[in-house]
């Protein structure tokens, strides 16, 4: 693995017109009512968190995408054409799950040809190692929380808010890294005596 790369955890989730119920305060007998017209349109997001490497002090990246409808490899592969654009050609370490899409002989064979690009698989059953999980998890609870809109541009508008409030508070990225139980930590040469 190339030591001066970013860690880059990438990971999709779909969202609904469906409101996402979350419990919220209201005056003591007053319960609150969502309407809602139960339309079923549904979009897919990809958040990519990347930590880079050798110097922490470069902060956490997070790029982001959303689509209606649903990923497959051919989607996939344009989201990763993004992600060089965004991290201007520097080498990414790319750690996602065993979904069929990101395996697939058409996303190896172009992965093949990117010399700026590795990947790794994440252990199966095993999303609690992914920080993107925490992203969903944040935007789920805040701006798409009881969010009842009429278009998947209400939705679009919601979680753009959220990605801007995660981005505007550079501890954010790191908690989720954290709270993975994992740790990017830099390399540091060991101390060698002259005599060695």
């Amino acid at each position: 693995m190339n030591t001066h790369a970013w860690i880059v955890f990438l990971d999709e989730s779909g969202v609904s017109l469906l409101p996402q119920i979350r419990r919220t305060y209201s005056p003591r007998g007053r319960t609150p009512l969502l309407r809602h017209r139960l339309n079923w349109k549904r979009a897919s997001m990809a958040g990519a968190l990347g930590y880079h490497s050798t110097d922490p002090d470069r902060g956490a990246r997070l790029c982001f995408h959303l689509k209606p409808g649903s990923y497959d490899t051919a989607a996939l592969i344009e989201v990763l054409e993004q992600m060089k654009v965004f991290y201007r050609g520097e080498r990414v370490v790319l750690v996602w799950d065993g979904l069929s899409a990101h395996w697939s002989r058409a996303m190896r064979a172009w992965v093949a040809e990117q010399d700026w690009l590795t990947l790794e698989r994440l252990p199966a059953y095993a999303p609690e190692l992914n920080p993107v999980e925490l992203l969903w998890s944040s935007l789920k609870k805040r701006e798409l929380a009881n969010l009842a809109g009429d278009h998947l541009a209400d939705v679009a508008d919601a979680t753009e808010r959220g990605i801007h409030r995660i981005n505007a508070n550079p501890r954010l990225p790191w908690s989720f890294l954290a709270h993975t139980g994992l740790t990017i930590r830099p390399p540091h040469p060991p101390n060698l005596r002259k005599d060695q």
